[in-house]
């Protein structure tokens, strides 16, 4: 298990522990003084005498290939901007499929519906959901219940009252 800390504070911890070496102190106090254990301080310590401070040095973890490169995820936000109706759906609302099927077209790379949605918050992009409403909504006859019916109704309810 990695010890906790970023690989900055790992790789000064090490240092450190090389320093009190060549100040003097035992395996056993730089152990007690930094908290690990004893192997570890013996591997610094054989480390920086096979490899010098360099050995000691943090190295990046890249984990595996991203399958799209940076250009093409700038490319798939460009055709998630235009929408799905644009895409050739039906209805403009981005799924996890809708959006794994328009990769492997585009780019010819298959994705999990999982790891689609990985992608799109990395991309920033968020889950929402769309407001339903009626086909058959007026705004103007909105508007004018707001302005006009329901100061009405409130003043009735409240004389009534």
């Amino acid at each position: 298990m990695r010890t906790k800390g970023t690989a900055a504070e790992l790789e000064a911890r090490r240092r450190l522990a090389v320093a009190l070496l060549s100040d003097g102190k035992t395996n056993v106090e730089v152990r007690a003084t930094l908290g690990v254990s004893e192997s570890s301080v013996k591997r610094w310590k054989r480390a920086v005498r096979e490899g010098g401070l360099e050995a000691l040095a943090a190295r990046p973890h890249p984990g595996p290939t991203p399958r799209l490169d940076a250009r093409q995820k700038a490319r798939l936000v460009k055709l998630l901007l235009a929408g799905p109706l644009a895409a050739g759906y039906l209805t403009n609302l981005w799924t996890c499929s809708r959006v794994k099927a328009m990769i492997l077209r585009h780019f010819g790379v298959t994705y999990h519906d999982c790891h689609v949605w990985r992608l799109l918050r990395q991309l920033k992009w968020t889950p929402q959901k769309p407001r339903r409403r009626a086909l058959e909504r007026s705004e103007s006859a909105i508007d004018r219940w707001h302005t006009r019916d329901w100061p009405r109704i409130k003043k009735e309810h409240r004389a009534a009252s």
